[in-house]
């Protein structure tokens, strides 16, 4: 198992050698106190299974012999560090320790710094006693299953440099009097917690803070406006919480800030121009909140801003010439907004750029051709936007694109035959106007692994050339008037362990059947998670090898005429979760394999000629469902006559 060690980690280490290696001579032996407050802390850990405190033995000198304790000349214990993760020249361990924090710790009077980091099954609450440590500089608690508040005591932790409770079950509010009082914090990790309230004024007192992350909570109210006095503030996440009220325009005096996350959150107003302050700013993620009004044309002036990702928000008005100054830029993503007017041509300035996405806004007129000096840029995405392009733009396959997606954007006529020789990989070209045959050429795309060419009006048969896409693994054509059979596409080759199919919608067309027998056992097959092919004159049965396709999530078969008998077979494909057969020539009764998969959540058979009773089962199901079967009897259904 591959493992990542953050540098946060790496701190850690860091830290632990110096402690170890650079600390004062040990002349006395262990304290009784101090040995006594650890044997304690053995003691209420109930698991150890990589014997983490096995050298903890009463009968020993925990400043000479114990792993993870070192102390100071007087014999007084100063560093407490038993991680579960940790590394040596070569090797990594990954292990855990069961148990609870004991109070009992509060009585190592000298302690400096405390580690019990990542031991993933640490349990109970922070004890309060831990307030008396008045000497810690550093306390790592992070990723264990700790809960309850943070005490009040810890107002006393004066000397605390490093605070890390990140990953853990707290909740509570965040004291405004604990808080003021850490005024020696540099870095403060509570993320991914269960911590309420506000954040409270009083953060604006901890001015020598570096990092604050508290993403993953329930933290509501707004900024406070004393966050602008953190003015060695360099990475501030607050992501992921239910933070309101709009952006204090204090925040533009962080010029140190290099990570800034808001997103996911309930923020309002619009974005403040002061924001031109965050002149060291490099990652910028204010996406899914409720912003209004424009990207103040001041944002120019961010030159080291590398991303930069406000979608999913209520913005306006015209994109600002001055983002041509972000030359440092490598991704944009302004999608679902709601930006009038051109793209602005300065973007073509942007040569670091390798992500473009304007999705799903207002925004008109020729894109500007300067998009195509940007040798960088690997995806670009248009869609949804009333561009009215007609046309792909040709300069396009100037570009060496992997993503390009125009669904929505007025393109008409036939695919451009530049496409058959260009490196793209992800082709959107949905909800258009095009028109013709599939070309030949499309079996030349052979880096093709996602291709939505639904809703558009093509109206031949696929080509046999598509059978070269080894790669592709998503595949949409639904609504067109495609014909012929489906062969060609099952059947086409894959290039492992890729190119396996993850979904295909081929539904509303004008394909033909019947759906080979032996189509659960096709290779580019055996991986697919969605089939949707409803809505097509394909005939025949339902084949029993669809039950082999052990991912399959979804299947619906929708006005397909097709006829026979449910197989039984078909509840061996154990993943199910929607089954959607309504509308064909189905005969005999349901199965009760089929009916009762573990995971069903949808299922519908409506207007078919079923008979017999609908098997007993678990998922809910609406009576619906089983309707315009005038054989079929039983709950949901009117009770079976001889029942």
């Amino acid at each position: 198992m591959k493992i990542t060690i953050s540098s946060k980690t790496i701190s850690h280490l860091f830290i632990l050698f110096l402690a170890f290696y650079f600390s004062t001579p040990i002349s006395e032996a262990c304290h009784r106190i101090d040995k006594a407050a650890l044997l304690d802390f053995k003691n209420k850990i109930t698991s150890d299974p990589s014997n983490l405190l096995k050298s903890w033995t009463s009968s020993s000198n925990c400043c000479t012999t114990w792993e993870g304790v070192a102390c100071d000349s007087s014999g007084r214990v100063v560093n407490l560090s038993r991680p579960g993760l940790f590394s040596g020249d070569d090797y990594i361990t990954d292990t855990y320790m069961s148990g609870t924090l004991s109070p009992s710790l509060g009585n190592l009077s000298f302690l400096r710094f405390l580690d019990l980091s990542n031991l993933k099954e640490l349990t109970g609450p922070l004890p309060p006693e831990l307030g008396r440590l008045w000497h810690l500089t550093h306390i790592f608690l992070d990723t264990n299953k700790l809960n309850g508040s943070i005490p009040t005591t810890f107002r006393r932790l004066v000397r605390l440099q490093k605070l890390y409770l990140d990953g853990n079950y707290l909740s509570g509010v965040l004291h405004s009097t604990v808080i003021k009082s850490l005024t020696s914090l540099s870095e403060l990790g509570l993320s991914g917690n269960q911590f309420s309230g506000s954040l409270p004024s009083s953060i604006g007192k901890l001015v020598l803070l570096t990092k604050l992350d508290a993403h993953g909570n329930k933290i509501s109210g707004s900024i406070p406006p004393g966050i602008g006095k953190l003015k060695s503030l360099n990475y501030f996440d607050l992501s992921d919480n239910e933070i309101t009220g709009s952006l204090p325009s204090s925040l533009g005096g962080l010029s140190e800030l290099v990570l800034l996350y808001l997103n996911h959150n309930q923020i309002t107003g619009s974005i403040p121009p002061s924001i031109s302050g965050l002149s060291s700013l490099q990652f910028f993620w204010m996406s899914e909140n409720r912003i209004t009004g424009g990207i103040p044309a001041s944002i120019g002036k961010l030159s080291k801003l590398q991303r930069l990702i406000i979608e999913n928000n209520k913005l306006t008005g015209k994109l600002p010439s001055t983002i041509g100054n972000l030359t440092s830029l490598t991704e944009i993503y302004f999608s679902n907004n709601y930006f009038t007017g051109k793209i602005p041509s300065s973007i073509g300035k942007i040569q670091n750029l390798q992500t473009l996405d304007l999705s799903r806004n207002l925004l008109s007129g020729s894109v500007p051709p300067q998009i195509a000096n940007l040798r960088q840029l690997q995806t670009v995405d248009l869609s949804f936007n009333p561009l009215k392009l007609v046309g792909i733009p040709t300069w396009f396959a100037k570009m060496n694109l992997f993503q390009l997606m125009l669904a929505g954007t007025g393109i008409a006529g036939e695919l451009p035959g530049w496409l058959g020789s260009s490196p793209i990989g992800v082709l959107d070209l949905s909800s258009n106007a095009l028109t013709g045959k599939l070309p030949h050429w499309i079996g030349n795309m052979t880096n093709l692994s996602f291709l939505n060419l639904s809703n558009n009006g093509f109206h031949s048969a696929v080509p046999v050339e598509f059978k070269n896409l080894s790669l592709l693994m998503d595949l949409d054509l639904h609504s067109n008037n495609f014909t012929g059979h489906l062969k060609t596409i099952l059947t086409k080759s894959v290039q492992d362990p890729r190119g396996r199919f993850n979904s295909i919608d081929l539904s509303g067309n004008m394909f033909m059947g019947p759906i080979d027998e032996s189509i659960g056992e096709k290779p580019s097959m055996s991986s697919i998670h969605s089939l949707i092919l409803s809505n097509n004159p394909l005939g025949g049965s339902i084949p029993k090898s669809l039950g082999k396709l052990g991912e399959l999530l979804v299947v619906e078969l929708v006005g397909n005429g097709i006829s026979g008998a449910i197989p039984v077979e078909l509840g061996g494909a154990e993943k199910l979760e929607t089954i959607k057969l309504s509308r064909n020539k189905l005969s005999g009764g349901i199965p009760d394999k089929v009916l009762n998969l573990n995971n069903l959540q949808e299922f519908d058979v409506s207007q078919n000629q079923l008979s017999g009773r609908i098997p007993p089962h678990k998922a809910k199901i609406p009576p619906s469902a089983f309707m315009d079967n005038p054989g079929l009897c039983g709950s949901p259904l009117p009770p079976c006559k001889n029942s």
